[in-house]
C-alpha cells in the first residue's frame, strides 16, 4: 500500500485546515505529517494521521544539520508521494531530498521548480479546500461536508478541563462563551472584549482562552467582568479546542481559535479587520456570523494583518461596536436552531 507525506509546517490554523485532506488522503493509505512541534501536537490522536513528525525549524532543528538529519529520516521511510501544503523552498527540498518520487504542490510555490506536479491555487477558494485540491487531479471541487475541519482531543485533554472548569466553580449544563481576544497580528485584534465580556456575563459564563502570551489581553476582560474565567496559557491547544467544543458559541479575531471552533463545530462570531473572509480563511463550522466593517475602502490591507495600521486610525476594528458583536453571539447561542 502506497504512504503519502504531508509537510506542513505554516500556522496553527493552516494545520487545522489541513486536516479535510489528511482525512480524504488517509481513504488511500496511510497519512504522516511533517509539522512545526506545535502543530504537531494539535494533530495528536487524529485518526487520519499514522505518524506525526515534528520538525523543529527555528528551534533544536533548526540549519542544516537539522534538514538533513530529517530528510534521512523520510527517505528511510519511503514515502510514494509528498503533498506540500506549505510550499517554501526548504519543505520542497526537503521532500526532494528524502527521494520522494511524485512531489505534488501549488503552482505559485517558492518551491515548485521542486514539484512534480504543480496544482492550480485557487483564490476563489476556502483554503481547506484549496489544499483539498492538491488531490484532486480531476479538478472537483469538495463539498461543504469534505471541508468541515476535525481534531480529536482524547482522555488527557478532557481531564484538563474539566479541572479547569471545577476549579471555577462550573456546573453541569451552565452556558459556556469563549472568548479569543489574542492573534500574533496586532491589527487583528479587535479591542473591545472586556465591554463584550460585561454585555454577556448575563447570559452565559464567560471564559477567555489563548496561550501564555495573551494574558494581557485576558487579564482585561477579568478585570472588567470578574465572573469571567482566564484560561489564557492554562491549556494544550487541543485541550483548548475541547473547551471550546463545550462552549455555545466563541468569539474570535481572525486567528487559530476560530478554526479550532469549526474543527469542534462550535458556532462562532469571527471578527475581521484587515483581512477578509475572501482570502479563503473564514469559519467552518456549521452556524457562524463574521462581522466586519465593509464600507472602509481602506479594508483589506493586508494579507495577513500588520503589527500597526498603515493610517493609523485602525477604524476597520475600532468602528465594530461591542452591542453588535454581542447580538451576533446571543444569536447563535439562545436560538440554536437558527442560522445565522
Amino acid at each position: 500500500m502506497s504512504s503519502t507525506l504531508v509537510i506542513q509546517t505554516s500556522f496553527l490554523g493552516d494545520t487545522v485546515l489541513t486536516t479535510p485532506l489528511l482525512a480524504q488522503l488517509a481513504n488511500r493509505g496511510p497519512v504522516d505529517v511533517v509539522a512545526t512541534p506545535a502543530s504537531a501536537a494539535l494533530l495528536a490522536n487524529h485518526p487520519a494521521v499514522r505518524t506525526v513528525i515534528p520538525y523543529d525549524k527555528r528551534g533544536e532543528e533548526r540549519g542544516l544539520r537539522g534538514f538533513f538529519r530529517l530528510a534521512a529520516r523520510l527517505r528511510h521511510t519511503g514515502y510514494d508521494l509528498a503533498l506540500l501544503a506549505q510550499g517554501s523552498w526548504r519543505s520542497a527540498a526537503l521532500a526532494l531530498l528524502a527521494r520522494i518520487p511524485t512531489r505534488v504542490g501549488f503552482n505559485t510555490s517558492a518551491g515548485k521548480l521542486l514539484y512534480t506536479t504543480r496544482v492550480p491555487y485557487r483564490d476563489d477558494l476556502h483554503h481547506a479546500a484549496r489544499l483539498l485540491m492538491l488531490a484532486r487531479p480531476n479538478g472537483r471541487e469538495p463539498s461543504a461536508e469534505e471541508l468541515r475541519p476535525s481534531l480529536a482531543p482524547g482522555a488527557a485533554e478532557r481531564a484538563a478541563v474539566d479541572a479547569l472548569l471545577g476549579r471555577h466553580g462550573v456546573t453541569r449544563g451552565e452556558r459556556l462563551v469563549a472568548l479569543a481576544p489574542g492573534s500574533v497580528w496586532g491589527t487583528k485584534r479587535w479591542p473591545y472584549y472586556p465591554e463584550l465580556a460585561q454585555l454577556l456575563a448575563t447570559r452565559a459564563r464567560v471564559v477567555v482562552i489563548g496561550s501564555a502570551a495573551d494574558a494581557p489581553l485576558a487579564g482585561a476582560v477579568t478585570t472588567a467582568e470578574p465572573s469571567a474565567i482566564d484560561a489564557a496559557g492554562e491549556l494544550s491547544l487541543l485541550a483548548s479546542a475541547e473547551l471550546i467544543g463545550r462552549c455555545g458559541v466563541v468569539v474570535t479575531n481572525d486567528s487559530a481559535p476560530l478554526h479550532l471552533a469549526s474543527a469542534m463545530g462550535t458556532p462562532t462570531v469571527a471578527i475581521f479587520g484587515p483581512t477578509v473572509p475572501d482570502f479563503g480563511f473564514g469559519p467552518l463550522a456549521p452556524r457562524a456570523s463574521v462581522v466586519g466593517e465593509d464600507t472602509l475602502p481602506c479594508r483589506p490591507c493586508d494579507r495577513h494583518g500588520p503589527q500597526h495600521c498603515p493610517l493609523g486610525h485602525h477604524r476597520c476594528m475600532r468602528d465594530l461596536e461591542p452591542a453588535l458583536v454581542a447580538e451576533r453571539a446571543l444569536t447563535l447561542l439562545l436560538t440554536p436552531d437558527v442560522l445565522a
